[in-house]
């Protein structure tokens, strides 16, 4: 994998993102992850509009490990990041983390999300193609 700076996406907390308690909602945490993991593929190139209606390919979450470190409340800035870190033939690896105002603010998440490649219409896993992450691949 290449060593360089992971995707960054800012996030401000919203009051429909809290619970009764003023902090954000564990659930949220994974709603701004999604995001974060959209437009980082969309900042390398990936279309997922036309991946998925031109190509019948799809990304789906097959698994997700997270540690919760520290609560985000009300208005606060997040920063969200994405990097690959991990890439099989059906699959990848991407290390996400959720920080207070910037990467060297409190880390509040950290996880990492396994996304497979499938066919659209028989969801069976397909072989990622290189192009997709062409920098990272050997």
């Amino acid at each position: 994998m290449t060593e360089a700076k992971p995707f960054e996406l800012p996030i401000r907390v919203y009051y429909e993102d809290t619970d009764a308690q003023g902090v954000v909602y564990y659930a949220n945490y994974f709603r701004f992850m999604e995001r974060a993991r959209t437009e980082w593929l969309r900042s390398l190139g990936v279309d997922m509009v036309r991946l998925q209606e031109e190509e019948r390919r799809i990304f789906v979450v097959a698994e997700v490990q997270a540690k919760f470190h520290a609560p985000a409340r009300l208005s606060e800035r997040l920063i969200v990041t994405a990097e690959l870190k991990g890439l099989t033939r059906v699959s990848f690896d991407i290390e996400q983390k959720i920080y207070r105002n910037s990467t060297d603010g409190d880390l509040l998440i950290s996880g990492i999300v396994k996304a497979a490649y499938l066919d659209a219409d028989s969801m069976r896993p397909k072989r990622v193609p290189p192009s997709l992450f062409g920098e990272y691949q050997s």
